[in-house]
């Protein structure tokens, strides 16, 4: 959907989007609002009468325009109370209005942006977010729907006016936010694919596409990982017919020389089918797993979003990709591998294979570039569904600036995170008697923790941060701003992250 930035003037034809917020528990149209209003002969303001509308935030009503006007539908959304609007309030009603106009045949539509008497954004921010919010719920991913009347069952929406008296600067921040929602939108398409179409070596061509936005993009292969001496991730992908793959993605937004030029790391677990290996799951929900590459999906999509919008910071991405599949050739439980790190693993169980992936990438990127800090990402445990479920993603850190960072960058995006403890007595649980550790514990519980406490054992002292995101990248109720399916969680987070902390002003 094409989105564009105007200045304000009262629409005479076709579909408008208007706001209202809610004072003293009633809906209160912006004044462009009520100037609309009055050239229908106040059918908007009968409507809410007659409604339950009142305003508050993510409420919408959709008013068919009256005949004798040439407006075809008017869309009123609600922001809540005035002093209380945020950007995430702003993207909600974005989105919220492009659901419902999704729904009808518009092929274009008008929103009159005005911030209400006490909102503390100005226009043009609400402007932009509101924009962004329209942008992400316009994602769709239906290439595979051949029946699909596009007539009668597609959303026809194609083209999104904002008007606004800050148009210039509203066209100028929104075209940062929108680099980012093009990443999400990349690890959207990566993780909705499926595994048939997605597998190490094809999801090591799509990090390639990168390279066209001046990322630097480098693909280890099986034989260099074998001389490397990566054999915790190869150990995962040893039964399947599709061999291994580690992508190394660079962008140099950053100084060139100096401490200023040591960059920051974001690495991905990307394990593009996961039967469990001999481990095997059960049958039933297994084609979720197509979505076990996730944590690899985030920083694809992480880097094009920092390539599009030129960030001014260095930034390495790798992702370890890997198909686990149960054959004659498969890792079997009690096998021990020796990692690049040098320290050997009990594979205890196979389903337990993504942190095995991401030990040997961890060792690899600290050891090849010295980075000021580590962030992964994994779709690792069902552990931490049950923990959190959908609503928050497990952070674990052994920096508390670093869980501090990522945390208030989750709230300022809607992208939330939920630290969890780390310590010896849950290191002690995978302590193995055959090997160096054991990749599940020995009883207990505590799932999502120990396999942070694994991984934390290939970090020595970088600081470091493992965000879970099992619960969080996919969805099967959608939000405002998402359609159900993959959420692109952590592309926004990471990206707020870095524009906070880590750019070069």
């Amino acid at each position: 959907m094409r989105i564009a930035f105007s200045k304000p003037a009262l629409p005479d034809k076709g579909a408008v989007v208007v706001f209202a917020s809610e004072e003293k528990s009633l809906p209160k149209l912006s004044p462009v609002g009520r100037s609309l209003d009055r050239s229908v002969g106040g059918a908007i303001a009968r409507a809410l009468t007659a409604s339950r509308f009142k305003g508050r935030k993510g409420q919408s009503l959709t008013i068919l325009a009256p005949g004798s006007s040439e407006l075809t539908r008017i869309v009123v959304v609600g922001l809540g109370k005035p002093a209380d609007i945020t950007d995430l309030i702003a993207e909600e009603a974005g989105g919220t209005a492009i659901g419902e106009l999704q729904k009808t045949d518009e092929t274009s539509a008008v929103a009159l942006v005005e911030a209400p008497a006490g909102c503390k954004l100005e226009p043009a921010g609400l402007a932009a977010h509101f924009a962004l919010g329209a942008r992400l719920r316009s994602y769709r991913f239906d290439k595979y729907r051949t029946k699909e009347k596009k007539k009668e069952d597609k959303p026809k929406l194609a083209r999104l006016n904002v008007l606004v008296e800050e148009a210039q600067p509203a066209r100028r921040r929104f075209a940062r936010l929108d680099a980012v929602a093009e990443g999400v939108f990349f690890t959207r398409d990566l993780v909705s694919e499926p595994a048939n179409v997605i597998y190490p070596e094809t999801l090591a061509n799509e990090a390639r596409k990168l390279s066209r936005h001046g990322v630097r993009v480098e693909v280890l292969d099986e034989k260099r990982m074998k001389t490397l001496g990566f054999g915790a991730l190869l150990g995962v992908g040893q039964g399947s017919a599709h061999p291994p793959r580690l992508v190394v993605m660079r962008w140099n937004g950053g100084p060139r020389q100096g401490k200023a030029a040591q960059p920051v790391a974001f690495l991905g677990k990307g394990v593009t089918f996961d039967t469990g290996g001999i481990s095997i799951k059960p049958s039933r929900g297994m084609e979720d797993m197509k979505w076990d590459m996730g944590g690899a999906g985030v920083v694809i999509g992480l880097m094009r979003a920092l390539a599009l919008r030129k960030a001014k910071v260095n930034v390495v991405g790798i992702i370890g990709l890997v198909e686990n599949m149960p054959s004659g050739t498969a890792q079997r439980p009690g096998d021990i591998v020796k990692s690049y790190s040098g320290q050997t693993i009990e594979v205890l169980n196979t389903d337990a294979e993504g942190r095995l992936v991401l030990a040997d990438a961890l060792w690899y990127c600290q050891k090849r570039f010295k980075p000021k800090f580590m962030v992964n990402l994994a779709t690792l445990t069902g552990a931490i569904i049950v923990s959190l479920g959908q609503f928050h993603a497990g952070l674990f850190s052994n920096n508390d600036e670093i869980a501090d960072r990522l945390t208030k960058a989750g709230e300022a995006v809607g992208e939330k995170l939920w630290r969890m403890p780390l310590g010896d007595d849950y290191d002690k649980m995978i302590d193995s008697k055959a090997a160096d550790v054991q990749n599940i514990s020995s009883g207990g519980g505590a799932g999502s923790i120990t396999a942070a406490q694994f991984l934390q054992r290939f970090v020595n002292k970088v600081p470091w941060a493992h965000l879970d995101i099992a619960g969080v990248t996919w969805s099967t109720k959608g939000t405002a701003t998402a359609e159900p399916g993959g959420t692109g969680f952590g592309v926004r987070l990471l990206d707020r992250f870095v524009s906070d902390h880590y750019e070069n002003r």
